[in-house]
C-alpha cells in the first residue's frame, strides 16, 4: 500500500458542459428523487449551476489536502475515492462515490479538505462553481435543504464505514462494502439483478477495508466459497443476498433511503 508513482493531478479533454447535454446529470436527479421530490423549477437550478466536464484516467489525485477550492466536483462516471496517506505510504480509503454523487460537496462551506480525493477509474466529472451553489441557496431553500442532506447523508455513510474499521471482522468488512455498493449503484441505475460493476483491484479494496492485499484475497475466496458472492474480473456477483447481508450484518437504514420532503 505505496504511494502511487504518477499521481499528479490530471485533467485530460476538459470540455465546456453543453446545454443540449440533457442526460449528462440523471443519475444526479436520480439519487435526489430517491429520498426527495424535485421541481421543474429546480432542477432547472441544478443545471444552471454546472460547470466544466473534465474527464480524468485511473489513479490520479484530482483534487489535493489543504488546497482552496472554489468549486465543488459532481461525479458523472466512474469511481472516485476520498482517502488519506501517512508517512509510511500507506493510505486508507474513507468513502468511495459512484456516479450521481457530489464528491465535495462540503467543500462549499469548508473551502479546502483535510483530505485527497482521487480516481479510482476512468472518471468523468463536471464542476459546480461555489458562486452558483450560493446563488440555489439563496433562491430555492428547498434545494437547499436536499443538499444539506446529501453531506450529511455523507457523514452517515463515513460513520458506518468506521465500524467496520474499529469492530467488524474481515470477512464481514468485505460483505458489508458489497451490500452497500449494491444498494448505491442500485439507486442510479447501475445494477444488472444481482449483479455490477466494480473495477477495483484487490489492492484498493484492501485501502477501503484495513486490511492487506493477502488478507483480501482470502476474505474474497471465503465469501465465493460459502456461496455469498463472487468477485471476479471487476464484477461483484451475489449469489445469495440474505447470506451476504447476515455476514455482514447490514441494515440499509444509515442510507435513508425512505422519500421524504425536506
Amino acid at each position: 500500500m505505496k504511494w502511487r508513482a504518477g499521481d499528479a493531478p490530471t485533467i485530460t479533454a476538459p470540455a465546456k458542459q453543453t446545454a443540449g447535454d440533457t442526460r449528462m446529470i440523471e443519475r444526479h436527479l436520480m439519487k435526489i428523487r430517491a429520498r426527495d421530490t424535485l421541481s421543474a423549477e429546480e432542477e432547472q437550478a441544478i443545471r444552471g449551476a454546472l460547470g466544466e466536464v473534465r474527464t480524468h484516467p485511473a489513479g490520479r489525485t484530482i483534487i489535493r489536502a489543504h488546497e482552496e477550492l472554489s468549486e465543488s466536483t459532481l461525479l458523472l462516471d466512474g469511481i472516485l475515492a476520498r482517502f488519506k496517506d501517512l508517512r509510511s505510504g500507506q493510505r486508507q480509503v474513507t468513502e468511495l462515490h459512484v456516479a450521481g454523487d457530489f464528491a465535495d460537496l462540503h467543500s462549499f462551506t469548508l473551502k479546502r479538505l483535510d483530505h485527497d480525493i482521487m480516481t479510482l477509474t476512468p472518471c468523468r466529472i463536471v464542476t459546480v462553481p461555489h458562486d452558483n451553489l450560493r446563488r440555489i441557496t439563496e433562491a430555492h431553500p428547498h434545494l437547499t435543504r436536499v443538499y444539506w442532506f446529501a453531506t450529511n447523508l455523507d457523514a452517515a455513510v463515513h460513520r458506518e464505514w468506521e465500524v467496520s474499521l474499529g469492530r467488524r471482522t474481515a470477512i464481514a468488512r468485505m460483505a458489508h462494502l458489497f451490500c452497500e455498493l449494491h444498494v448505491r449503484l442500485g439507486i442510479v441505475g447501475l445494477v444488472e439483478g444481482n449483479r455490477y460493476q466494480l473495477d477495483l483491484t484487490q489492492l484498493e479494496l484492501s485501502e477501503c477495508l484495513g486490511l492487506t492485499s493477502v488478507h483480501v484475497n482470502r476474505v474474497l475466496r471465503e465469501l465465493r466459497e460459502q456461496g455469498a458472492v463472487e468477485f471476479r474480473s471487476g464484477r461483484v456477483t451475489i449469489r445469495d443476498r440474505a447470506l451476504l447481508e447476515r455476514i455482514a450484518e447490514f441494515n440499509p437504514s444509515y442510507l435513508y433511503l425512505e422519500q421524504r420532503a425536506r
